[in-house]
C-alpha cells in the first residue's frame, strides 16, 4: 500500500515580481514502510515538499496524500509528523520527559498512556540518563534525538524528516542514523527523509529521490544508481615509482591516466576495449613493482553530482 502519493504537484511562491515557481509537476509514491531520501541542492524544492506533506504549505495544484488523505485537510495529522529544521521543536525549560508528556498531550493523548509512551521514547533514543535534565543543558546530539522522539510520540505511520542531522558531529550523526534505520525496521515507520549530507542518505535510505530546480531528474534504488556511473578506475600503488618513459607508454594506451607522487600511486581509467591486465603486463615489461591495487568505486555524491551537472548541460 502506498503511504504517500504525490501527482503532478506544482507550487507558486508569490513575490513582488510575481510568482516563483518552487515545484514543476513532482509526482512520486513511497509504500508503507519504505526510507526514501529526497536529495537536491539548495532550492531544489524539497522543504516545500515535506511542508505541503505535513500541510503546513498548501500545493498551488496537484495532489498530496498520506494514506488516501488529501495533506491540506485537518485530518491527515492522524498518519503524519515532521521534524523540521533540526532540534527547534523542543521546549528548551521542560526536561526531556516533560517535553515528551507535554507533545502527547497536545495530541490528546491521556495523561496514563502519555508517562508509558515517553519512558518507551526515552529508552528507545537511550537518553534514560538524562530524561530530568533541561533541554538546553543537553549536547546538540541529545537535542537532535529528543525532536525526533517529540515527532514520534503520537505514533504515526509516516515520519518527515528534514535534515535531521543538521550541525551534529560525526559520532551524533552516525548514532542518529542507525535509530531511523531501527524505526523503519522495528516500528514499521514510513521514512521520508530530506538531507545534504549523502553519507546520511546513502546509509539510511533504500531509494533516493533526486530534485534539481524543483523537478525529479532520477528516482530509483540506491544501487542502481551507483551502478549507473560504475567504472572501471583503478588506483595502483607502486613501490619504487614510476619512470618517465613507463608513464608516456602508459598516456598512449590509458588516457585518462594521473600519476599521484605523493602516494606513488596511479589512478588510471580502463577504456571500454582495454584490459587491466594490459596495465599490468605493461608495468612488468617497464620492471615497475605493484605495492598494491584498489578500484574505485561511486559513491551516492559522485552520483548526485553528475545528474546535477548533466541536467544543468540539459537546460543550457
Amino acid at each position: 500500500m502506498d503511504a504517500i502519493v504525490v501527482e503532478n504537484l506544482v507550487k507558486d511562491y508569490p513575490t513582488r515580481k510575481g510568482p516563483v515557481r518552487a515545484l514543476f509537476g513532482v509526482s512520486f509514491r513511497v509504500g508503507e514502510g519504505e526510507v526514501v531520501g529526497l536529495l537536491g541542492a539548495n532550492g531544489a524544492g524539497k522543504t516545500t515538499i515535506i511542508k505541503i506533506l505535513c500541510g503546513l504549505v498548501r500545493a498551488t495544484s496537484g495532489k498530496a496524500e498520506i494514506f488516501g488523505v488529501p495533506t491540506h485537510r485537518a485530518e491527515v495529522a492522524r498518519h503524519v509528523a515532521a521534524l523540521l529544521e533540526g532540534s527547534r521543536n523542543v521546549y528548551w525549560r521542560l526536561s526531556v520527559e516533560e517535553n515528551l508528556r507535554f507533545f502527547a498531550g497536545l495530541q490528546g493523548i491521556s495523561p496514563r498512556r502519555a508517562k508509558k509512551r515517553a519512558a518507551e521514547l526515552i529508552h528507545f533514543f537511550g537518553l534514560w540518563e538524562k530524561r530530568k535534565v533541561t533541554a538546553n543543558l543537553l549536547s546538540q546530539g541529545m537535542k537532535q534525538k529528543l525532536a525526533l522522539a517529540c515527532a514520534l510520540v503520537k505514533g504515526t505511520p509516516v515520519l518527515l524528516l528534514d535534515e535531521p542531522t543538521l550541525g551534529l558531529d560525526v559520532e551524533a550523526s552516525h548514532e542518529l542514523r542507525g535509530l531511523i534505520r531501527e524505526l523503519a525496521l522495528s516500528q514499521g515507520e514510513t521514512v521520508l527523509l530530506s538531507s545534504h549530507d549523502m553519507g546520511v542518505v546513502e546509509e539510511t535510505c533504500r531509494r533516493v529521490i533526486i530534485l534539481s530546480r524543483g523537478k525529479i531528474i532520477a528516482d530509483d534504488f540506491v544501487p542502481n544508481l551507483l551502478s549507473l556511473f560504475r567504472t572501471r578506475v583503478y588506483r595502483v600503488s607502486l613501490r619504487n615509482g614510476l619512470p618517465e618513459g613507463i608513464f608516456t607508454t602508459l598516456s598512449a594506451r590509458f588516457p585518462a591516466l594521473r600519476w599521484i607522487p605523493e602516494e606513488r600511486a596511479l589512478q588510471v581509467e580502463i577504456p571500454p576495449d582495454g584490459s587491466f591486465y594490459e596495465l599490468v603486463d605493461l608495468l612488468r615489461q617497464g620492471q615497475v613493482e605493484i605495492e598494491g591495487l584498489s578500484r574505485s568505486e561511486p559513491d551516492l555524491e559522485e552520483v548526485f553530482l553528475r545528474l546535477i551537472r548533466g541536467e544543468k548541460k540539459e537546460v543550457q
